[in-house]
């Protein structure tokens, strides 16, 4: 991921058990310091474009088609808001499968999950009861085409049918469009410089103070 290039560096106090002197410093990546999408950015669609991913895509083959890169995959997690790869991205359709066979069974594939509405309209067209609504089973409303009945507009979405619906609404991401991905980039790389302080080496480093003081 072309992401661990973009962070700054750190010379961090050696913690190796052969490490003997106040001098020994391990340079690492600064994990901790991370950029996200600006909070006010999010809203401003025109900013974004829809998009979505395809069965068995990957971040870095949607940044490959998206931008033309496949190293911008983290720019695809970042401004899709997806943090947690494994639980946010959509599975394929057959680690799908697996997934929801180990979680229920093969035979709790087809167990009812939970129930819910169909959409009911009156005779005018008009409508009662959109669909979706997650409800009990004996779940029921005044018929509108005969007062004196009621109606159980209910229908079971089984374990499968509800994990596949999870993983289609995943498929569907906003990422930032392409004319506005080197300025993204400037301004990730801008944040990402070290302030002047008592730790400032250079722009992209810093060195900790060592607290482990020995001899050589």
């Amino acid at each position: 991921m072309g992401y661990f290039r973009e962070l700054p560096e750190v010379d961090y106090q050696s913690f190796l058990s052969d490490s003997n002197s106040s001098q020994n410093y391990l340079r690492v990546k600064n994990l901790f310091r991370r950029n996200k999408l600006r909070d006010d950015l999010q809203n401003v669609f025109t900013l974004f474009e829809k998009y979505e991913i395809v069965e068995g895509a990957r971040p870095d083959t949607v940044a490959e088609e998206f931008y033309g890169d496949s190293e911008l995959d983290w720019v695809v997690l970042m401004t899709a808001n997806i943090t947690r790869v494994r639980d946010q991205w959509p599975l394929s359709n057959r680690d799908l499968y697996k997934y929801a066979v180990n979680k229920y069974g093969v035979t709790g594939l087809t167990s009812v999950h939970h129930y819910e509405t169909i959409e009911v309209k009156d005779a005018q067209g008009r409508l009662i009861l959109p669909a979706g609504k997650v409800v009990d089973a004996n779940f029921s409303i005044p018929n509108p085409s005969n007062a004196m009945t009621n109606l159980n507009p209910v229908v079971n979405v089984n374990n499968y049918e509800y994990e596949v619906r999870k993983n289609q609404e995943k498929s569907s991401i906003y990422l930032l469009k392409p004319s506005y991905l080197q300025q993204f980039l400037n301004d990730m790389r801008e944040i990402m410089i070290y302030g002047r302080s008592s730790e400032y080496v250079s722009d992209n480093l810093i060195k900790t103070e060592n607290t482990r003081v020995t001899n050589p």
